[in-house]
């Protein structure tokens, strides 16, 4: 009598696709193994795409058929799409299950491994998955193209911003408070170039912001919160931004002066001519970039910290000096 294992497998997008119950799938394979005087060692229960064979059940079951040769002499499933959605991997596989004497057969196609041109069929129902998977990651990135072309926000909402759902089941993104108004305090700070990228944070977090620093500096490159949408290049067309449907947090103005503030392009700027560099020169630090260190000559820079009641600027050297 021969031994095998049962493999069902579904993924978790499949669980309410008609045909692809795990129940079904069992008894199906069971009664497959009655008829056929088959005897079942063992049913592993994968839930887990096919997309390659980095799944948890099924490592345990090949590491145990590789340590028990002998004790299973095949491994059944209901279709091919059930063992693999890769034909390249999904040959590799059965390779190395022959190699230590477990056939792999799937119930409802059947191959006879033996005979050559059976390679033909299993080369059939192996790709027809692969090829499903493929058009159907086409058309989902296809849609998504065309719905930011028309204006649409896609994807987790940054700071000032909170996902949200219709009625009719159709997301959109809207203002979230209070976070909107610290990411809208943010950008006016920005704006006026008087303190760096780093401490617009830290002040912004101590008003109550909940954000970390890179995802600080990423949303500030977010052009959607001037009530844009940016459409990313895709093989002939190049990349464009067009007006979202979702609420500005900002305008166009203070959003693109921003970005110039922390490109450099100021028109508040000095030359220091012993340097031969650019120099932003805020309005309460004019020296900045101009006066030496008494300690190492090296250029001072400078910031605000906060106080009590407001905050105070001073000049200052890098950290490894501490010249203050």
């Amino acid at each position: 009598m021969r031994i095998a294992d049962l493999y069902i497998r579904v993924s978790t997008d499949e669980q309410a696709d008609k045909g692809y119950s795990q129940r079904l799938q069992e008894d199906v394979l069971l009664k497959y193994c009655e008829i056929n005087a088959i005897k079942v060692r063992k049913i592993i229960f994968e839930d887990h795409s096919a997309k390659t064979f980095e799944r948890p059940e099924w490592i345990k079951l090949l590491a145990e058929l590789k340590k028990y040769k002998g004790k299973t002499d095949l491994v059944l499933f209901t279709k091919w799409d059930r063992f693999s959605r890769n034909a390249s991997d999904a040959y590799q596989m059965i390779s190395t299950l022959r190699k230590i004497g477990v056939e792999p057969q799937a119930i409802e196609q059947p191959l006879d491994m033996n005979i050559p041109e059976n390679k033909m069929m299993l080369a059939v129902y192996l790709t027809t998955p692969e090829i499903e998977n493929d058009r159907r990651a086409l058309n989902v990135k296809t849609g998504m193209r065309q719905a930011r072309k028309e204006g649409r926000w896609l994807g987790v909402a940054p700071p000032g911003y909170i996902n949200k759902t219709r009625e009719n089941g159709t997301k959109y993104v809207a203002i979230d408070e209070p976070e909107a108004t610290h990411m809208r305090w943010s950008f006016e700070q920005i704006a006026e170039g008087v303190f760096t990228t780093q401490e617009i944070w830290k002040m912004a977090k101590h008003r109550g912001l909940k954000c970390s620093a890179t995802s600080f500096r990423t949303a500030l490159r977010n052009v959607g919160y001037c009530g844009k949408v940016l459409v990313p290049a895709y093989k002939n067309e190049e990349m464009q931004i067009v007006q979202g449907l979702h609420q500005p947090l900002i305008s166009e103005v203070l959003f693109y002066k921003a970005q110039e503030m922390m490109d450099g392009r100021v028109r508040d700027i000095g030359i220091n001519s012993s340097h031969g560099i650019l120099v932003v020169v805020p309005d309460k630090l004019p020296l900045r970039g101009f006066l030496k260190c008494s300690r190492c000559s090296r250029l001072l820079t400078g910031s605000a910290s906060k106080g009590r009641n407001d905050y105070y600027h001073y000049y200052h050297c890098q950290p490894s000096c501490g010249c203050r």
